[in-house]
């Protein structure tokens, strides 16, 4: 059974949030404490909402469902396509087409195009000038960028996981329009009330991102009865461990807190 403990949490930077002054209000319930003007998120609150975000995610899963990854930002776009690959779920890390889901019957529509034009022996291409050609070369590279995580899904997901609920805003309020539950990484300047299942963190940090990422997509793989590679792991959490979190906390270095600082935008 994959588990997660809180020093690799600790070695990835999950409890830097924000610095004090873009802090959302909702998320003090997420909040450790305050130190040298940064916000650091409580790793036992991380611990308990990961485990019932993957619980919940496990339950969908089991039940058929899939998953639509979601990152767009720069620091998670590898991370969740590597995961979502891994796992065998769907994902979106170029950007976030408006209506992905909510107009998902234009969207397939698009991807059939993108289909067509992947089709080498196709008859699209009969007849036509170099220039037409180039024409239709630019637009199957176009479409493919766009929908290459997406282009195999024929429904729309049974639930979203997103890194950094302000960057994929749209798809969040398209997904609960449609009633499909949300779960991601929300960090310090975020509201946790807004999404079904959120897990505070860092969501600027790509160790961070990585390390959740990819123990999602464990949990993904377990419960499709596939065997992942550190489910030997020595260490699991315990309560006693989640205890351990805010004096650990407390011996943040001054010098950590600047560099985190650092790669928060």
């Amino acid at each position: 059974m994959i588990q997660i403990t809180v020093d690799e949490l600790l070695k990835s930077g999950v409890h830097f949030g924000h610095p004090t002054s873009r802090w959302n209000p909702n998320f003090k319930p997420f909040i450790a404490l305050k130190r040298n003007g940064i916000h650091i998120i409580d790793l036992k609150q991380t611990l308990l909402q990961l485990e019932k975000a993957s619980r919940e995610m496990t339950k969908i899963v089991q039940s058929g469902g899939i998953i639509l990854f979601v990152g767009t930002k720069k620091q998670a776009q590898d991370a969740v396509q590597e995961a979502a690959d891994r796992c065998g779920m769907y994902y979106v890390v170029e950007r976030w087409l408006g209506g992905t889901l909510t107009n998902f019957g234009t969207i397939k529509k698009s991807i059939k195009r993108l289909h067509l034009l992947e089709k080498e022996s196709s008859d699209i291409y009969e007849n036509l000038t170099k220039k037409e050609l180039g024409l239709l070369e630019r637009e199957k590279i176009k479409l493919s960028d766009l929908h290459r995580g997406i282009k195999d899904m024929k429904h729309l997901p049974s639930a979203i996981f997103f890194v950094d609920s302000i960057h994929e805003a749209t798809a969040i309020r398209e997904a609960k329009k449609l009633g499909i539950p949300a779960f991601g990484i929300v960090d310090s300047n975020s509201d946790p009330t807004e999404i079904d299942f959120p897990i505070p963190a860092n969501d600027d940090s790509m160790k961070s991102v990585h390390l959740i990422v990819n123990y999602i997509a464990d949990k993904i793989i377990e419960a499709r009865g596939g065997k992942v590679g550190n489910e030997t792991q020595p260490e699991s959490v315990s309560e006693a461990k989640v205890e351990e979190t805010e004096p650990v906390v407390k011996e943040i270095s001054e010098t950590d807190i600047k560099t985190e600082e650092e790669t928060k935008e």
